[in-house]
């Protein structure tokens, strides 16, 4: 059984896709950019601040669903340039818990809107 997941604060799907989609004891976070849920529109500044929002964004989508960030087991970073990787990953670390999901982190040549950043998580559903 698939069930879609959506909160109002984060920012809706901009395309044919789910912002989070559980199926079975597995929650779907679909790549999430820095976009303020209330309007829609991109959070200026720099790659803390995007980072910050893109986390936040996560956070709500797993509150929707009645979880909290300790149920991530596996996330993926999409980041324009590798030269934001320590000043993500500064941030990155205070969202997460110990043990920390599994991660990769890539460099892309262009993400959605010409964010700098985006991220999406895999959660299991105890």
């Amino acid at each position: 059984m698939r069930v879609a997941i959506a909160s109002d604060q984060a920012p809706k799907a901009i395309g044919p896709y789910s912002s989070a989609l559980r199926a079975g004891q597995l929650l779907f976070i679909s790549g999430q950019v820095p976009a303020d849920p209330a309007t829609g529109a991109l959070v200026e500044g720099d790659i803390e601040v995007q980072t910050r929002r893109v986390l936040e964004n996560i956070k709500a989508l797993l509150m929707e669903a009645r979880l909290t960030l300790n149920h991530i087991v596996r996330t993926t970073v999409f980041l324009a340039d590798m030269d934001d990787f320590a000043a993500m990953n500064a941030v990155y670390a205070r969202y997460v818990v110990d043990p920390a999901p599994a991660r990769a982190t890539v460099q892309v040549a262009r993400l959605p809107r010409d964010v700098r950043i985006e991220v999406d998580a895999i959660a299991v559903i105890p």
